[in-house]
């Protein structure tokens, strides 16, 4: 890629802006450690101008009550965004790092069916208004109604993994409902939201001011979003430290928060499971280099079958086929970034340290010497205590632990911070469907591991707030 093949500017009130200073920062290549280009890197100056543009834009233009408008403009967007797909799908594998298979699911191709298409159609089936029966209060006759309104200017902050999928599925509900919106892309994957935005500026008649779109090197530029009285709302996904920040720093405010945050999911195969088609299936939590919040990064094997168990997942993750992100026989590309890799890398050290047996991997691969890559982790013999099974490690690293009886499966299962997903795998429905009623999470699969998009999504715990 060419400096020039990414979009530098952000928008702003309108119109494709460099930051005030004129500064940039630069956009990399996780698989090649190469520059790909630069991208306008904002100061808080900018960002209090995107925020005084989205209020003025929800306070004063009729944006939150013309749902025609609203309609004609997301479609308007939809198609904008299907007239540049392939450009998205290699920029996306460019600056990303996701395996080219990824694009044609949740990395673009699933988010550009629907993201928007839903809620533009929602638009003229939505009950916007509902009455309530006549009432009567101190001898006094009175109609009722509700009425459903938009809540304001919302500010959107969004992760590096799946950066076009989680933009285009928050901005598909907020825009749609009436309200306003500054989109905060991570610095590590800037150009998908800055090509977004000269779609909008270019081809959608959205008015200025309704969708800002700002860039910056500095996470705290985004914390302006929090802090500013001027903001209704934060629309954050990312990782349960920042979310926490978020509701510390909005507190003044009395920000309303949507936080999506960790996960740390747990497979529960039971001993009537049919373990040659079942285990091999844990080797999932290697696609797209494990940086997924609801990977199932714990397998529960039971003790009378664990050996089997274990032989079965150690043979599947050495067989992942990982490397260029850009074929299309990889299922695994690279972490998003060095300090990404580190982290990861740190984490093994840390079981090893900790006792776990490690099976396969556990450090860079030898032939891939530029990319920020990982080999695919196993740990066997893991207690459940351990750093590796209680943290997000958001890395190709998959932790077994023996469980006892169904009770003991359970516990471990729910023995965490987090609760966002799991699956239980039974050769009898009846007795997953009682498993699955055991475990706190928000979402559960039976003999099936999948987030409908078009089912709530969301967990307990401190996995985060909100469905």
């Amino acid at each position: 890629m060419s400096n020039q093949s990414g979009e530098v500017r952000m928008l702003i009130d309108g119109e494709l802006v460099e930051a005030a200073s004129g500064k940039r920062f630069e956009n990399i290549n996780p698989a090649t450690e190469e520059v790909l280009g630069e991208v306008a890197d904002a100061s808080p100056e900018d960002m209090k101008r995107a925020i005084a543009s989205s209020r003025q834009a929800f306070d004063e233009s009729d944006w939150s009550t013309n749902r025609a408008l609203r309609k004609r403009c997301l479609e308007q967007l939809q198609a904008a965004l299907e007239s540049e797909r392939e450009e998205y799908r290699e920029e996306l594998i460019a600056e990303v790092g996701t395996p080219r298979m990824m694009t044609f699911a949740a990395q673009l191709d699933w988010p550009l069916e629907e993201a928007l298409s839903w809620p533009a159609k929602m638009i003229d089936e939505f009950a916007w208004e509902r009455d309530l029966p006549d009432g009567n209060m101190m001898g006094m006759q009175s109609r009722r109604s509700v009425w459903k309104e938009p809540i304001g200017v919302i500010g959107a902050i969004v992760p590096w993994n799946y950066p076009l999928e989680v933009t285009l599925n928050k901005l598909g509900p907020i825009l749609a409902t009436g309200n306003t919106a500054i989109l905060k892309p991570a610095p590590d994957t800037p150009w998908n939201a800055t090509r977004l935005g000269r779609l909008v500026a270019e081809k959608t008649d959205i008015p200025p001011g309704v969708l800002n779109i700002v860039t910056s090197s500095d996470h705290l530029v985004g914390e302006e979003l929090t802090v500013s009285p001027l903001v209704d709302m934060i629309s954050f996904t990312g990782s349960t430290a920042t979310g926490t920040r978020i509701m510390e720093k909005g507190a003044p405010t009395l920000k309303k928060v949507f936080l999506e945050l960790g996960g740390k999911s747990a497979m529960i195969v039971c001993d009537d499971a049919d373990f040659a088609s079942v285990i091999p299936g844990g080797a999932m939590v290697c696609i797209h280099a494990g940086q997924g919040c609801a990977m199932q990064t714990r397998m529960l094997l039971p003790r009378s079958r664990y050996d089997e168990g274990v032989e079965l997942i150690s043979a599947a993750m050495a067989g992942i086929p990982y490397g260029d992100p850009s074929s299309d026989a990889v299922f695994m590309g690279p972490v998003v970034s060095a300090r990404q890799r580190d982290r990861v890398l740190g984490y093994i050290e840390r079981g090893k340290e900790e006792g776990a047996t490690l099976v396969t991997g556990g450090g860079r691969p030898a032939h891939l010497p530029k990319g920020w890559f990982v080999e695919p982790t196993l740990f066997v013999d893991v207690d459940n205590s351990m750093t590796i099974a209680q943290e997000e490690i958001f890395g190709p690293v998959l932790a077994v632990i023996p469980y006892e009886d169904d009770d003991d499966a359970v516990r471990i299962a729910n023995e965490s911070n987090y609760g966002l997903a799991g699956s239980v795998w039974t050769a009898d429905i009846a007795h997953g469907l009682e498993i699955a009623a055991s475990v706190r999470a928000g979402t559960y699969g039976i003999n099936l591991y999948t987030l409908d998009i078009g089912s709530p999504f969301g967990g307990f715990k401190q996995w985060g707030i909100g469905r």
